[in-house]
């Protein structure tokens, strides 16, 4: 069993991403957006959003990558005043996927600096929201400041085949990387073989 974080700003799309591959009905602590929320949810680019992660999504699903894995997906809430949330969610990840939009590419900023201090292996996907350009992972790469070890990535939150993909590249990069964090994963692994 491996725990997964799924990070990014507001309305990247983390939510959408656990229902994709969820083989639970995954557990979501949705509520709607209120006049009081306006001025601290921006809702530029996302205007049709009417409902934000509160505290996190929770959903499970399994892999046989080269052994069977069954990962713990959590999805924190992506305002910047949440951020304290997401120590707790972090604590006993492997890894984090964080989410990316190319209409507000700055959303991401926040998660990136936050795996980055507490030391937990990321990689970025660019979720390929309707109508947002297309840009190729070296300029994401250049805008984001990303080392070349950081895996990115694009994906479609809304496709489970998608998600998977996602997944299986977070899963490799983060027992691939020497942190405290994978250290008891790579021990699971090998008693498991």
């Amino acid at each position: 069993m491996l725990k997964i974080v799924i990070a990014g700003g507001f309305g990247v799309g983390k939510t959408t991403f656990v229902r994709a591959v969820s083989e639970i009905e995954p557990l979501t602590t949705e509520e709607y957006l209120t006049q009081a929320s306006a001025p601290t949810d921006n809702l530029h680019g996302v205007e049709a959003k009417d409902t934000t992660t509160v505290a996190f999504d929770f959903g499970r699903f399994s892999l046989d990558v080269p052994l069977p894995l069954e990962l713990f997906l959590f999805g924190t809430p992506g305002q910047d005043r949440f951020v304290d949330l997401w120590y707790d969610l972090s604590h006993g990840a492997i890894g984090a996927a964080i989410l990316a939009d190319t209409r507000r590419l700055e959303a991401s900023f926040t998660a990136i600096s936050f795996f980055e201090r507490i030391s937990l292996p990321f990689i970025v996907a660019v979720n390929q929201f309707d109508g947002a350009h297309r840009y190729p992972e070296a300029d994401i790469r250049d805008a984001l400041n990303l080392p070349a070890p950081i895996p990115v990535l694009h994906c479609d939150a809304r496709a489970a085949t998608s998600v998977a993909g996602v997944l299986i590249t977070l899963v490799d990069h983060a027992l691939t990387q020497p942190t405290t964090s994978t250290t008891h994963a790579h021990t699971t692994l090998q008693d498991a073989q």
